[in-house]
């Protein structure tokens, strides 16, 4: 398994786990599910996010496909859950995308 993510690369899987405090939050009942990523060119991506297990954990994640890591840089990366009763955004990561030769 490749250690980098790479410039045009499909199938990479983005994992977020949604926190309060440091404990995972039950995401099953949420209504909407995103992973949304910021480009280098500060353009951003919206994704939907699917529940790695049965959510209780907090886990979802994305597959990237063609045309989402179409910029080396260094990209940002921030899941998003919304409920009933509120929206909730998770902590923004930082990730490099690097080129291939």
């Amino acid at each position: 398994m490749a250690s980098e993510i790479h410039v045009d690369d499909v199938g990479t899987r983005f994992l977020i786990t949604v926190q309060d405090d440091g404990v995972a939050v039950d995401i099953s009942s949420a209504t909407a599910r995103q992973i949304n990523f910021k480009k280098p060119s500060a353009t951003v991506l919206n994704r939907t996010g699917s529940l790695f297990t049965d959510g209780t954990d907090g886990k979802m994640y994305y597959d990237a496909v063609a045309g989402d890591l179409d910029e080396a840089g260094d990209y940002k990366i921030q899941g998003k859950v919304i409920f009933s009763v509120g929206t909730f955004s998770t902590d923004v990561k930082k990730f490099k995308v690097h080129c291939n030769i």
